[in-house]
């Protein structure tokens, strides 16, 4: 037998022997195949539904956890919303024509942020000589925010006595219902004006009484310094150095 014919029966006869293991392994990667075939069909909607209920793709409403979406989310708030949670509020004061006093706001106006306490004052000065009792009104403008000024703490409707050149500082607590801001009438609103008018009373007996209170006050004052003034002297002559004085 030649050379060639030789070879050519060897080779034939080591692909003989390597044709089951190649078809072996052809075998098991199909059966891969179909395996992550038949798994990919199987996930394939589960994700689809998935990926389009996290996008909104497809029309699909979308669904995330609202405590990541809360922190993810920076909230942005542009100038007109923050101004809408402010408001100027103006003082206003006033005196009827019968009573001498001087009354004004000790501040003209506030910016006040609506839903928060506000500690305002007014002064009122008796420019008379004598004792008055008076009792401020009050009203607030626009009216229809009104309903929507709450005031905690107030000198109105109370009994103000002051004595002649006497000054008095009256405060006011209040704040601006964030209702307001619900309100069709009254959301846009951007000044409210808190205005007092002090009137004198009809009955001044509180004048009288504060009179006679005032006077039984100094005398008494008058009394206690007399009594320290006798009280020193009887000290003086009592002590030593007085003693010694009068003695040589």
């Amino acid at each position: 037998m030649s050379n060639e014919a030789a070879h050519r029966t060897a080779r034939a006869s080591r692909q003989g022997k390597s044709t089951p293991r190649r078809t072996k392994l052809t075998a098991y990667a199909l059966v891969g195949l179909i395996g992550g075939m038949g798994a990919l069909v199987a996930t394939a909607q589960p994700m689809y539904r998935a990926f389009c209920q996290v996008t909104g793709f497809g029309g699909t409403t979308q669904v995330a956890d609202e405590a990541k979406l809360a922190a993810l989310i920076i909230p942005v708030e542009d100038e007109a919303a923050k101004a809408a949670r402010y408001v100027t509020v103006r003082f206003d004061a006033n005196t009827n024509a019968k009573l001498p006093w001087h009354f004004r706001p000790v501040q003209r106006e506030l910016r006040v942020r609506i839903g928060e306490q506000v500690l305002a004052h007014f002064e009122a000065t008796n420019i008379s000589d004598k004792t008055i009792v008076g009792t401020a009104t009050f009203n607030v403008t626009p009216y229809k925010t009104a309903t929507y000024f709450n005031k905690i703490d107030c000198f109105c409707f109370t009994e103000q006595v002051l004595h002649p050149g006497q000054t008095a500082q009256m405060p006011v607590i209040f704040y601006v219902d964030p209702e307001m801001l619900k309100d069709i009438n009254t959301k846009n609103e951007t000044a409210i004006t808190l205005s007092y008018t002090f009137f004198a009373d009809t009955d001044q007996s509180a004048a009288k009484k504060a009179d006679w209170d005032q006077s039984a006050a100094k005398e008494a004052d008058r009394d206690q310094g007399e009594a320290r003034q006798a009280e020193a002297e009887r000290r003086a002559e009592n002590s030593p150095a007085n003693r010694a004085e009068i003695n040589g």
